[in-house]
């Protein structure tokens, strides 16, 4: 099982960001990613299934760090530790739901997009965070204009992001991976095309600034 003594940013350079509708797609994904050599994956809570979907990664895929994401409410980071999830991402911050994934004891990237969200974190005494949605909050420029004022914050940097684009996010100095969801788009899973997921994979493994 990949290692999480280090930061969730640290762990692969691209996280893919998956949504998953039907439950028997979700090992299957899982695994396909760790083929191409991405052991990392963020499973958005956005569907019914998603919470057992993370419970299957988690009990069938030990060799892949299985997260949380799209965690909104408080009592959502309870259910993802419950899951199986072994961290959390969360497209805001507010008090409230960082006092509440912080008490699960996983580690956990607050959602952030302005100057004054990026502090609020930083106050409450975490460093990592999501920069959400990236590409619609000024993207890498942003990100590379917030560096010196604000050095120990690092991110990753979600939303509208590409293959193409990834390299310039990588590049910058606070920035440790980007969420892609290009890894795994809804024509290419609803085909079950793993070997196309892998292909997608290893190309996003290869990947640096």
């Amino acid at each position: 099982m990949p290692s999480l003594s280090g930061s969730v940013l640290d762990v692969v350079p691209v996280m893919p960001v998956v949504v998953v509708d039907d439950l028997a797609h979700a090992v299957p994904i899982a695994r396909a990613l760790v083929a191409g050599g991405l052991p990392a994956i963020e499973l958005t809570l956005r569907t019914p299934v998603a919470l057992d979907a993370i419970a299957a990664i988690a009990a069938e895929v030990p060799e892949i760090l299985v997260g949380a994401g799209t965690i909104v409410t408080p009592g959502q980071a309870k259910l993802a530790l419950d899951a199986g999830a072994q961290f959390l991402v969360s497209p805001g911050a507010t008090p409230a739901l960082l006092d509440a994934m912080a008490g699960t004891g996983l580690p956990f990237l607050p959602g952030t997009a302005t100057v004054s969200e990026v502090l609020a974190v930083l106050e409450a005494g975490f460093t990592d965070m999501k920069f959400f949605p990236a590409e619609a909050s000024g993207g890498a420029a942003w990100l590379k204009s917030v560096a010196s004022p604000v050095p120990d914050a690092r991110f990753c940097p979600t939303g509208g992001i590409t293959a193409a684009t990834a390299p310039a996010y990588l590049a910058l100095p606070n920035v440790g991976c980007v969420g892609g969801s290009w890894l795994t788009p809804a024509d290419v899973v609803g085909r079950g095309d793993w070997a196309e997921v892998e292909r997608r994979a290893r190309e996003a493994a290869a990947l640096s600034g």
